[in-house]
């Protein structure tokens, strides 16, 4: 674009909106793509413009309203849904509940072009509809086509953002203690899953309470299976300490452990494995007595069907550590962000 005087600017585009403001009345007195006219002048003189911006032509630049369409166009979302451009930008809004995703490092390429700008919710959160999940804009009123071109270019055959719906599950859960078993204290796990699990679709088979014996385990684990669950909830029973059986009884399932403990506090002591496709997971006793752990962190990537790897967990250090505020707020809050 160039500036021109508005007396020189007769037969030429405007590049943006030019705005008037008269008797209450603010809005647009000329559009952004308006061929101005010789009875433009006056007008415009009136408001105050003196120069204005127009298009030069071959000049191979896009405006900031054409560049955000563009944008959107390369990041399309199942689930969810654009709006605008509005002051130069749109915003991406979840219609669905779910796990938003987020490629970082694709974000991280895409906002080193020069002039472009993608903000995000963090990568793995769980979000419901209405919220804003990103937005995207130019930081001039114009840049070269070649900047989104280039965008466009990296986001070919890669996704750079994605919303991933929860399934519904049936869970099962198997507490296990001789204490409790026996009746010595109260259970107090059932109540605090059964109220986590409320909070995404699916059904609780029912909660077995086990004493301290592998093959009883077991038999739990695998009655639950036979009634078609799709998620194992452990808990007890999660340290190392010799006579806790549980990280043993999910091994003798015939369960992959991907992990028994992760770079997590509260719930250092978490075991996360599969058989086959179900996730089965060992919660330690935090859960019972803070409101959040890692347990919560994991299950809107296990309700959205992703496995964890390795890596996944690892990751988890960077923002592992809960602040234990006095009245909790997540997951608007550090933990869990990784």
């Amino acid at each position: 674009m160039k500036k021109v005087r508005v007396e020189d600017a007769v037969g030429m585009t405007l590049c943006h909106d030019l705005t008037e403001m008269r008797d209450g009345f603010k809005g647009a007195a000329f559009k952004r793509g308006h061929v101005i006219t010789e009875a433009d002048i006056p007008h415009m003189l009136d408001i105050g413009k003196r120069t204005v911006f127009v298009w030069e032509e071959a000049a191979g630049e896009i405006h900031e309203e054409d560049a955000a369409l563009r944008m959107a166009a390369m990041a399309p979302v199942s689930g969810a849904h654009y709006t605008g451009p509005s002051e130069g930008k749109v915003l991406l809004i979840a219609d669905t509940e779910g796990m938003f995703r987020v490629d970082t490092e694709l974000l991280k390429e895409i906002n080193s072009i020069g002039d472009i700008t993608i903000s995000t919710l963090p990568d793995h959160y769980p979000v419901k509809p209405g919220m804003r999940l990103a937005s995207m804009r130019i930081v001039p009123l114009v840049t070269k086509e070649e900047q989104i071109i280039r965008a466009e270019a990296l986001c070919t055959g890669r996704r750079l953002l994605n919303l991933l719906p929860y399934r519904p599950l049936k869970t099962g859960i198997i507490i296990t203690g001789s204490e409790i078993y026996h009746s010595r204290i109260q259970d107090k796990f059932e109540a605090v899953a059964r109220a986590k699990l409320s909070r995404y679709p699916g059904a609780v088979l029912g909660a077995v309470i086990c004493d301290d014996d592998l093959d009883m385990l077991v038999d739990a684990a695998k009655r639950f299976l036979a009634q078609g669950a799709d998620f194992l909830i452990f808990s007890g029973g999660m340290s190392v300490d010799p006579d806790d059986l549980t990280p043993s009884a999910i091994r003798k399932l015939g369960c992959d452990v991907i992990s028994h403990g992760v770079p997590s506090q509260p719930g250092n002591m978490t075991l996360i494995a599969y058989l086959n496709d179900v996730p089965v997971t060992g919660v330690p006793g935090a859960a019972i007595s803070l409101p959040t752990t890692i347990f919560d962190v994991m299950l809107p990537q296990v309700f959205a069907g992703e496995k964890f790897t390795k890596q996944d967990l690892i990751r988890l250090g960077n923002g592992g550590l809960c602040q234990l505020c006095p009245a909790c707020h997540f997951p608007n809050c550090t933990f869990g962000r990784y």
